[in-house]
């Protein structure tokens, strides 16, 4: 009995410090990517959410997302605030909805009509809203694992394809993209667990661009992956431990952090060109859950002090926002 445990030992060894290689070398590829890119013109800034009440006060703010009145859509877990939270551009409370309806809020999502989508870790239930607050649909994506080692076991986040179609990334639980109708019938899903193109460890972001291209950000394998509409497989852009993805015209913004750091970890939100995954630019953040960005190109993410949005905005404002590289 003690041979075989004798061996089992150094052999352990041996994949953690190849494994330990690996993350080190995949550091230092982003860093390089990230130095060798121009240098941002964005400044950053706070934008404090003003508290409606005595003893309002919001939790970590889980994600962000953005109208195009330009009102800000917060999902939040604290116990002081409703989980939804819209304010607008100065700060301002403006509505809010949602208490009793979630157990661990994730990712919150407006579609090309407006309405406002939402996901929630635990329970895996899918949330469609009008901007006021009716809830308009509940989706049930079900099928978690029977043994949970977490709270967390469910769906993270959702985006949207032509004529209706909905994409829900499934990282917690499971790993998979599920494909919805409009109403809310499952119509395929793809991927399993794994680091193989069309595999997953944690898919923990999800949006589609306007040529139909799917990226979805698979968090603990360090990179973003691209499908079409049907899950075939486009490839991959080797990056960190990427946590939300946003397309927006010819770029997609994406947060991150070096794979070998502990979650979470400061990092950096990086604009890369859509086409080819080259590295555009970036901004250093500690907050990098999600991103969103404003009609003039500016992301916009959540950070885990109260009541606070990082907004990170063009230095000038003579400068077209389409052009410059951030």
């Amino acid at each position: 009995m003690t041979k075989p445990v004798l061996w089992l030992i150094p052999l352990t060894l041996v994949a953690q410090s190849s494994d330990d290689a690996v993350k080190a070398q995949a550091t230092a590829r982003l860093r390089a990517l990230l130095n060798a890119a121009p240098q941002a013109i964005l400044h950053r800034t706070e934008l404090t959410v003003h508290p409606p009440s005595e003893g309002w006060e919001l939790g970590m703010i889980s994600w962000v997302d953005i109208d195009r009145k330009g009102n800000i859509y917060l999902l939040q877990r604290g116990e002081k605030a409703d989980p939804v939270v819209v304010i607008d551009r100065e700060g301002r409370v403006l509505r809010s909805w949602g208490k009793g309806m979630y157990k661990i809020p994730h990712s919150i999502r407006i579609d090309p009509a407006g309405n406002v989508w939402t996901t929630d870790a635990e329970s895996s239930t899918v949330l469609k809203f009008t901007p006021e607050g009716k809830k308009l649909l509940q989706i049930e994506v079900g099928e978690q694992p029977p043994v949970r080692r977490s709270h967390f076991v469910g769906t993270t986040d959702i985006a949207f394809g032509p004529r209706g179609r909905l994409f829900i990334a499934d990282g917690y639980g499971n790993a998979r993209i599920l494909e919805y109708t409009a109403d809310g019938k499952r119509v395929r899903q793809w991927g399993t667990a794994g680091s193989g193109p069309g595999q997953f460890r944690l898919p923990h972001g999800i949006t589609i661009d306007r040529d139909n291209v799917v990226y979805v950000a698979d968090r603990e394998n360090g990179r973003v992956q691209k499908f079409d509409l049907d899950g075939k497989f486009l490839g991959q852009w080797p990056l960190g431990r990427t946590y939300s993805v946003r397309a927006s015209g010819g770029t997609i913004w994406a947060s991150m952090q070096p794979i070998d750091t502990p979650v979470p970890s400061p990092g950096w939100i990086v604009k890369l060109d859509r086409k080819t995954g080259k590295v555009l630019g970036s901004v250093e953040s500690n907050g990098l859950h999600s991103v969103t960005v404003t009609s003039r190109g500016e992301p916009l993410t959540g950070v885990t002090g109260p009541n606070r949005l990082l907004w990170y905005r063009y230095l000038t404002l003579a400068k077209s926002p389409r052009s410059a590289v951030s």
